[in-house]
């Protein structure tokens, strides 16, 4: 049997049969992991390909091929954190939006503080260097640090180190 760094290296060499092995020697058990991880077969099926996809996607950049396998787990393992965050995030959302009762009706010095609070965060992000203030942009419009990090074409750690720079300049410049 050809070693998971023998196959790597044809497949970085542009053998794309040799990736096509990878896949079916890691496709089954990664699947497992991904499923334990999640406890969702439809998603863990998902992942399962957004990890191959990844791994094709980035392999040629890896220019390190000790440990294929340790490397494809590694991406599961984040694109699984990756959904856990956002699963936890969309229930949290939905607890705090089922606690607001639609017909309380905000009284007028809520409504004045918010609309104050609202207008010191405009004030707040026009400060913002440009770099940043796309960043909150992008984020405001739903989009993942994946997704920001493909938009403006930087590693997705930079894009997290931004959004809490981002988010320390605006808490400062907010809070009273």
């Amino acid at each position: 049997m050809i070693s998971d760094e023998a196959l790597c290296e044809r497949w970085l060499a542009g053998d794309l049969k040799a990736f096509d092995a990878l896949y079916e020697r890691y496709s089954r058990p990664l699947f497992g992991f991904i499923r334990k991880e999640l406890g969702a077969t439809h998603e863990a099926e998902d992942v399962l390909h957004e990890a191959f996809m990844a791994v094709l996607k980035d392999g040629r950049r890896r220019r390190d091929t000790s440990s294929f396998r340790a490397w494809l787990f590694q991406v599961a393992r984040h694109l699984c954190l990756n959904r856990e965050r956002t699963r936890h995030r969309a229930s949290h959302a939905a607890e705090v939006t089922a606690r607001v009762p639609e017909e309380n009706v905000a009284a007028p010095t809520d409504a004045l503080e918010q609309k104050q609070s609202l207008h010191a965060l405009g004030a707040a992000v026009s400060k913002l260097p440009k770099d940043l203030s796309a960043l909150f942009t992008l984020r405001s419009q739903g989009m993942s640090y994946e997704e920001m990090a493909q938009v403006l074409e930087l590693p997705v750690g930079t894009v997290k180190s931004r959004m809490h720079h981002m988010l320390n300049l605006l808490r400062a410049e907010v809070r009273p």
